[in-house]
């Protein structure tokens, strides 16, 4: 569900924090260097990454390109691969027959089950292809906002960690608890008090 969907999800964030000057070069070249890195062919089974906000499968941060107006746009990409159990459990008996074969033994030790099963997941995981998950993002330097187009624990999860570690600029999600901390400028014992709030019910009709 992106930005352009006639429905969308929003988890809202404030910026912590400034980056070096100036802020255009420094927000390509952190979107540059943790960009999606494509795992076709290889072992990895989960790769996070920046990506286009308009070619999010062929990202390209050159110039102004992840710049609209005033904000930063671009999306966070996770791609996964997902191998079924079942297609794991059969690759496995296949390579166990194959290996009983070779040394004429009824069956193989614990740690020769779980070599196999390793090798098996290994190979899996070059052949099978790994699936996009996009999410846009819409970012506000200058009153250090930001709109996630998810809310999904998972998805939020991820911006949280890379956006920290591209950026190295904490995001606070915002809810009521937080939006009201940050708002209004409590006291140690007011937060205290608001920590201890609990949620209640709206009034029945």
């Amino acid at each position: 569900m992106g930005l352009l969907s006639s429905t969308v999800s929003i988890t809202r964030y404030r910026v912590e924090g400034k980056l070096r000057k100036p802020v255009l070069e420094t927000v390509a070249e952190c979107l540059k260097e943790h960009a999606i890195r494509e795992i076709e062919d290889d072992v990895s089974v989960k790769t996070v990454g920046w990506t286009s906000f308009d070619k999010p499968f062929n990202h390209d941060f050159r110039g102004s390109s992840f710049v609209i107006g005033t904000h930063f746009v671009f999306s966070l990409r996770v791609d996964k691969k997902s191998i079924p159990s079942s297609v794991v459990k059969k690759h496995c008996a296949m390579e166990t027959a194959r290996r009983l074969a070779q040394t004429k033994r009824p069956y193989l030790s614990r740690d020769e089950k779980r070599v196999v099963k390793e090798h098996v997941i290994s190979v899996l995981s070059r052949r099978i292809p790994a699936t996009p998950n996009v999410y846009d993002l819409i970012w506000n330097y200058e009153d250090s906002s930001l709109w996630f187009f998810s809310t999904l624990k998972s998805a939020n999860e991820e911006l949280e960690t890379l956006f920290f570690k591209s950026f190295q600029v904490p995001i606070i999600r915002l809810f009521p608890y937080t939006t009201a901390d940050l708002a209004m400028g409590l006291s140690d014992t007011q937060r205290d008090i608001l920590v201890r709030l609990s949620a209640t019910l709206g009034a029945k009709e």
